[in-house]
């Protein structure tokens, strides 16, 4: 296939610089964004076939910026890059308008086929995708119903794609009693990372 013009969003600079130097001695990287913002910004002054977009960035989780995205151009394919690999957060994202849901840790190969398929119109999911499903998020048991009614609320703000400073700013409270709350919530849950806490709070926020 011919050259693809492509867009990447994600906060961290060392992804994006990894995904440029695997794509562009095939394909072109015509823009950057490390944000929510930043993305809607690239979208709308850049054109490109294809945006590789990460679902966790500061100002705007992945999942909220695809209507906007979709609205400012139609055409433009979108392929979820991620470190968030689950059956529902795949079908969520495809709902919300992207093509295509590959995992961070993918080959270079699959990447690539991944451009292709969504390139020729298709759909395309990681296959660990469609093996690994999320666990049932609800009231009961295990899930938010445990909380407190501050700690909830930090859990939707963290999946809305808040930073530390954000959510603190968002509650008139300091950064440390935000993160001194991350940790009560991650025990409280028994999850073991923050990884592990945005990727709950995202499918939190699928359920909601």
């Amino acid at each position: 296939m011919e050259a693809v013009s492509l867009l990447i969003a994600d906060d961290h600079a060392m992804v994006v610089e990894g995904l440029r130097r695997l794509l562009e001695p095939r394909h072109r990287v015509v823009g950057v964004a490390h944000s929510g913002s930043e993305t809607l910004k690239l979208v709308a002054e850049q054109e490109a076939d294809c945006l590789l977009l990460d679902l966790s960035m500061p100002e705007g989780n992945g999942l909220d910026l695809l209507a906007p995205i979709r609205k400012l151009r139609p055409g433009l394919k979108i392929i979820i890059v991620t470190m968030f690999v689950d059956k529902a957060l795949a079908e969520a994202a495809l709902v919300a308008g992207a093509d295509g849901f590959i995992p961070k840790d993918a080959g270079i190969e699959e990447l690539q086929n991944g451009i292709v398929e969504v390139m020729a119109g298709r759909r395309y999911v990681t296959r660990a995708a469609l093996k690994r499903g999320a666990p049932a998020l609800d009231e009961q048991g295990l899930g938010l119903a445990q909380l407190t009614p501050r700690q909830r609320e930090i859990v939707r703000l963290v999946g809305e794609g808040k930073s530390n400073a954000e959510i603190a700013e968002a509650l008139g409270l300091n950064e440390k009693t935000i993160t001194f709350h991350r940790t009560n919530i991650r025990r409280a849950l028994g999850i073991p990372n923050e990884w592990g806490l945005v990727r709950y709070a995202m499918m939190a926020r699928l359920t909601q």
